[in-house]
């Protein structure tokens, strides 16, 4: 495509060199720059593409895409004469145009949901796109987890929104599929960097904010974490949000162009459920489906999933899906690492869980208390490198509700894992709540599933989908629904 026609679109541009010159390929990242390429150099957290130009065009980058700010005059004349070079004073939003335009701007050309908020994002796109495919619609799904087209996994995602020239690749693929309709994760990372700059959004949703991801690298308050959320209602025509939540009820006057729609429990909305009934392995409650009230179940325990699960309902309505449709595809979802039982010989109620916030973690730790026979048994830790005010916080909730805990390490990052058990612990000998320290997270799983009977539940929480450990910026292979089948099988060979 010619470089002219990839940079579409952006205002305020300077540029030295050839403007029609074809491009082969965009690339953000050095390593992957081949012959023909545009390489856009990206300021990040960590690593700075300023700084890796001159490798970018050694390996045959015709273009390169500089921030202003990025490059001094003297680099500049650096660049070879047959280097046209751009300047612009966001790559990141520039990358994010650019990389729209060299796919040919595939948002435009299907149905696109986002999905935003601090929980519930996962689940919510998995209640949506299964209920859409029951109807018959061809879905694409693409989130923390992976991407898929209906239930075939095309891309695993590192982000829970990709980078926008991953992501407009994806579009593509998807595309290429026949889908219909996309269902997305929009973290507030990726609005607040520009990855979804110039996509095309048909529908927003919602689903509830609370404090996380604050922290130098991502967002310095709340209030810029809500303002971040909120720049996805600018992007859509269609908004879906949920009316119990403090931080939600203020969208609609600061985005009064968008039409929305409510979904709740407790305050007057559009979609209303009530008589909820509430188990460890399942909630069911009555909404309106069209002009009649339904009982709907869903194989998800916790209230939190009536609220995913209103906010989909609402969504698939409004593509015309049928009241049994709906149902029997809740009746039936499974989210990894959400909520999700683990079937094991032992026939113990073991649930997997990425509760990673106090909110989530007393959430899910409250309603399982509620309805469960023995013992509710959690293993959990903090990430490293992330908010640190938490840790305390979450060993005082697991100390408060749990009957046992063992805490544990999670992703330790460039921590040590023995100072952030410390910094839980802090919290949980604040309560009365049994306990015990155990680093390594398999031997915590393993004393958890040991010490538990038939009518306990263990909460492996914080991880959830994730299958890899980080320790100190390496990823181990670790899914732990993988591990606690190991565990057990360990354990029932040994009787």
């Amino acid at each position: 495509m010619e470089l002219k026609s990839i940079l579409a679109g952006l205002e305020g541009l300077k540029v030295k060199g050839n403007l029609e010159v074809e491009i082969a390929n965009i690339r953000n990242n050095s390593k992957e720059v081949n012959k023909g390429d545009m390489f856009v150099a990206i300021k990040g957290f960590d690593f700075d593409g300023h700084e890796h130009i001159g490798e970018a065009i050694e390996k045959g980058a015709k273009v390169v895409l500089a921030q202003t700010d990025g490059i001094s005059k003297e680099e500049i004349k650096q660049i070879p004469e047959d280097v046209t070079l751009v300047l612009a004073e966001n790559t990141r939003y520039a990358l994010a145009i650019a990389a729209c335009n060299f796919y040919h701007n595939p948002s435009q050309k299907v149905k696109l949901i986002g999905v935003t908020g601090t929980k519930g994002k996962t689940t919510t796109t998995y209640m949506i796109r299964d209920i859409l495919q029951k109807q018959g619609i061809r879905v694409g799904l693409i989130g923390t987890v992976a991407s898929y087209v209906g239930d075939k996994k095309i891309a695993d995602n590192q982000n829970t929104t990709p980078e926008s020239l991953k992501l407009q690749e994806i579009f593509s693929k998807m595309l290429e599929e026949k889908c219909e309709v996309i269902v997305m994760e929009v973290s507030s990372q990726s609005l607040k960097l520009d990855r979804v700059a110039g996509c095309h959004f048909d529908i927003g949703i919602f689903t509830n904010l609370s404090e996380d991801h604050i922290s130098t690298k991502e967002h310095p308050d709340m209030e810029d974490y809500f303002q971040s959320k909120v720049k996805l209602f600018k992007m859509c025509s269609k908004g879906y949000i949920n009316a119990d939540d403090i931080y939600a009820i203020r969208i609609p006057k600061l985005v009064p162009e968008c039409q929305f729609t409510t979904f709740g429990i407790d305050n007057h909305c559009d979609f209303l459920a009530k008589d909820i009934t509430v188990t460890n392995q399942y909630v069911d409650f009555k909404a309106k489906l069209g002009d009649r009230n339904e009982r709907i179940k869903v194989s998800i325990p916790g209230r939190f999933s009536v609220y995913n699960s209103l906010a989909a309902i609402a969504v698939a309505l409004s593509f015309g899906c049928t009241s049994e449709n709906i149902k029997e595809a809740l009746v039936n979802i499974r989210v990894p690492g959400r909520s999700e039982l683990v079937d094991n010989k032992l026939g113990l109620t073991i649930m997997i869980d990425y509760a990673h916030t106090p909110e989530s973690l007393e959430k899910i730790l409250s309603s399982l208390k509620i309805y469960t026979k023995g013992r509710v048994i959690c293993v959990f830790g903090c990430g490293g490198d992330r908010d640190k005010k938490k840790r305390p916080m979450m060993g005082e909730i697991a100390g408060r509700v749990a009957d046992y805990t063992i805490i544990t390490s999670d992703n330790p990052r460039t921590e040590e894992p023995e100072e952030i058990i410390k910094e839980i612990e802090e919290g949980i000998q604040k309560t009365k709540g049994k306990y015990e320290c155990i680093t390594d997270r398999v031997e915590a799983i393993k004393k958890a599933i040991q010490m538990a009977n038939k009518k306990d539940i263990i909460l492996l929480a914080g991880k959830g989908h994730e299958q890899y450990q980080e320790i100190n910026k390496k990823r181990y292979p670790f899914d732990e629904n993988k591990i606690v089948n190991e565990i057990i099988e360990e354990i029932t060979e040994k009787q």
